[in-house]
């Protein structure tokens, strides 16, 4: 691999912590708060599977709230439209993890350009991206719902190039999603996985390029 020109970030689970919402989840539901926000993490990325595969696209924004009223159902949680309206302000502005802001003005210094490349649609993206501070760090953040898809489709991890004007040999796709960046590995490009859980390889028939622990791992690809 190439020292990259371009560094393309995945954002949910990436960027910004999926997870962090389990805090507030566990205030409104005690005793429920990490069952609730590992099922809504697992039917929102399914339901995108889904919509994707019979091409009914859907924002991404509307697929967290159906994903979300779905695990609180089968939870037999009572989902009311306050408690909802406070998960859902939550989601809009999670936790960004605490080395990414070190990790993008590294690469802001060395002349390395950064997008967001994400599932998410423009307006929660921008949301999460202002609420962060990233805004001045990032070179472009780039949604999906330009294309009406979802990841893995190829024509995903093409747009990130495509906006730059790059070849994939010329960038580095980052995840913390294992799946995403076995995507990004069958497209061609170089890829690192942050396994940030410590979780076992997917078994599709392909590795990413590089592995790390936190987004910290990207630094030494430069």
């Amino acid at each position: 691999m190439g020292t990259p020109r371009l560094v393309l970030f995945d954002a949910y689970g990436t960027l910004f912590d999926v997870y962090s919402v389990s805090s507030t989840a566990e205030q409104i539901f005690p005793g429920h708060g990490a069952r609730l926000s590992v099922l809504w993490r697992d039917k929102q990325i399914e339901y995108t599977r889904l919509r994707a595969m019979a091409g009914r696209y859907k924002p991404f924004w509307d697929i967290t709230v159906d994903a979300l009223q779905y695990s609180c159902e089968a939870l037999k949680l009572d989902l009311t439209q306050e408690r909802q309206r406070t998960l859902l302000n939550v989601y809009s502005s999670l936790a960004a993890y605490p080395e990414n802001r070190a990790v993008l003005q590294n690469l802001k210094d060395r002349g390395v350009k950064t997008a967001i490349l994400s599932n998410g649609n423009s307006e929660m993206l921008n949301s999460a991206v202002r609420s962060a501070n990233f805004h001045l760090l990032l070179d472009a953040v780039l949604s999906v719902e330009t294309l009406q898809t979802f990841k893995v489709h190829a024509s995903v991890y093409q747009m990130g190039l495509d906006h730059f004007g790059l070849r994939a040999s010329e960038a580095l796709f980052v995840s913390s999603n294992c799946w995403d960046a076995c995507g990004a590995s069958w497209f061609g490009l170089p890829t690192l996985w942050v396994n940030r859980m410590n979780m076992p390889l997917d078994r599709l028939d392909v590795r990413p390029t590089a592995t790390g622990c936190d987004l910290n791992a990207v630094v030494p690809l430069m």
